[in-house]
């Protein structure tokens, strides 16, 4: 099976519909598929849904698809960076459905795992629980939550090898690996892809088994929140 596409725009062709659910990996500003999230803007699929951690900033992330209003619904943890997200909630233009952040990855952990749902504690006794089914285990409280399953997943990796298989560094790994698992078909984008049998088994994050789809391409590197010393007095 070819893996292996030219660009962002060639590896999405054919994989897009208005209305669809994607799952988009990256923490902060850190492992955002950043060349995919531009590929759907220039796209102009509309009304889409996205589970994702956060939703980037303004102009950057899954931003630049809010400023394009190709947004309908986010399923996310931390909106907060985001000042058109923010407009568009408080007047109404967007759906938000939030999800603690722990509760955020596991859902998507168990759409990968063709887990239908689970029971947490986290968010009992908070508007996270309005409208859940409640069940106890040994005397604690629990809420049902639904297993994501999204439509497409896209996700950013530092290297991968030509069946698919992916390493991430550091915390881009934090939500890449479940969202990638959690989509019918899975893009991802990498900094470096490498020979086959060059990666250490080891290593392996994600097996290539969940990778439909890769490309290689250059990323910017962001900083959220630069903070730095004044410099002191000679």
């Amino acid at each position: 099976m070819k893996k292996i596409y030219a660009n962002a725009s060639e590896a999405l062709d054919g994989v897009l519909t208005d209305g669809m659910l994607i799952a988009a990996g990256g923490f902060g500003l850190c492992g955002i598929p950043e060349l995919l999230l531009e590929a759907i803007k220039e796209s102009g699929v509309k009304d889409l849904s996205f589970a994702s951690n956060n939703a980037g900033v303004d102009d950057f992330g899954i931003g630049i698809l809010l400023q394009t209003k190709q947004v309908k619904k986010m399923i996310s943890s931390y909106v907060g960076e985001n000042a058109e997200f923010m407009r568009q909630y408080l007047s109404g233009e967007l759906e938000l459905e939030f999800n603690p952040q722990g509760t955020l990855a596991e859902r998507m952990r168990a759409g990968g795992a063709g887990i239908p749902g689970f029971y947490t504690k986290t968010g009992v006794g908070t508007v996270i629980a309005d409208g859940k089914e409640h069940k106890d285990f040994n005397g604690e409280t629990y809420i049902l939550e639904e297993g994501i399953f999204a439509d497409l997943a896209i996700v950013k990796a530092w290297k991968a090898d030509d069946t698919g298989n992916l390493v991430f560094r550091k915390t881009a790994r934090n939500f890449n690996v479940p969202a990638a698992t959690c989509g019918k078909i899975c893009v991802a984008e990498v900094e470096e892809i490498v020979p086959r049998g060059s990666l250490d088994p080891d290593s392996i994050h994600l097996p290539g088994i969940y990778v439909h789809r890769i490309i290689q391409g250059e990323h910017e590197k962001r900083i959220e929140q630069r903070t730095t010393r004044k410099k002191e007095e000679a």
